[in-house]
């Protein structure tokens, strides 16, 4: 598995187009696996053509992560899995300082409104240096509501405000 280290950040207001910027489709639905590891979510996420499944370990900051794409055949065999809603987004990548990228999530159906952002670090960044562009709201990091996970257990948005 690789380490993931990412924070993120709620979004108020977009202050530019975003027209300009590589983006993506993305459905993904969360498995509820028989002899899953403790602590440990699963992913399915069909993205660009792709369907790729995922096992991410315990952890809000940083956290274990393995992905990898699978056929149309294990897909169908996984998805009996399935809990909760599909989560339904358009992410959009935009650069940042050094380097970084912002994957900015707007969402759509049951959490129609929210819009996140997380900003991924490869372990030897400094994050101390690192500066929110003027347009990341709240870091909501450490606020397990916003797990993508728990975001395909609500019905509506509005719990989250």
């Amino acid at each position: 598995m690789g380490l993931e280290i990412e924070y993120k950040y709620l979004v108020n207001e977009i202050p530019f187009y975003l027209d300009e910027f590589k983006h993506s489709e993305i459905e993904q639905v969360y498995l509820s696996m028989p002899n899953a590891l403790e602590n440990s979510s699963y992913r399915i996420r069909r993205m660009d053509g792709k369907i790729l499944y995922c096992v991410k370990g315990e952890g809000l900051i940083q956290r274990e992560e393995k992905e990898y794409e699978i056929p149309v055949e294990k897909y169908d065999e996984l998805i009996k899995f399935m809990y909760g809603y599909t989560i339904c987004k358009t992410r959009y990548f935009i650069p940042i300082q050094d380097g970084l990228i912002a994957e900015l999530d707007i969402y759509h159906k049951q959490l129609n409104g929210l819009m996140t952002v997380e900003v991924e670090f490869k372990p030897e960044y400094d994050r101390n240096k690192f500066v929110p562009p003027v347009w990341f709201g709240k870091d909501v990091t450490s606020d397990a509501r916003y797990k993508n996970a728990s975001l395909a257990n609500l019905d509506n948005i509005d719990s989250l405000l």
